[in-house]
């Protein structure tokens, strides 16, 4: 079985569906830790939950938004 991309998932997809990413997927788009994913989660960071899971995914765009808010904020 071959891993696919997350370009190769998007174009799997209907037209204007975006595929949900696990935490791991996240942290290795932004290269950070699945640690700092989860305080993310912790501070704000949207998630998509899965249904009849404890289990948490990201919608990409909604996440790079929320990102692109934290790093406009002011430093505390």
């Amino acid at each position: 079985m071959t891993t696919m991309t997350l370009a190769d998932r998007e174009a799997a997809l209907p037209p204007g569906v975006t595929p949900l990413l696990t935490k791991q997927q996240l942290a290795t788009y932004y290269g950070v830790s699945a640690w700092t994913v989860d305080k993310w989660v912790r501070d704000g960071c949207p998630t998509e939950p899965i249904p009849f899971s404890r289990g948490k995914r990201f919608d990409l765009e909604r996440v790079k938004a929320w990102v692109a808010e934290q790093a406009a904020k002011p430093a505390a």
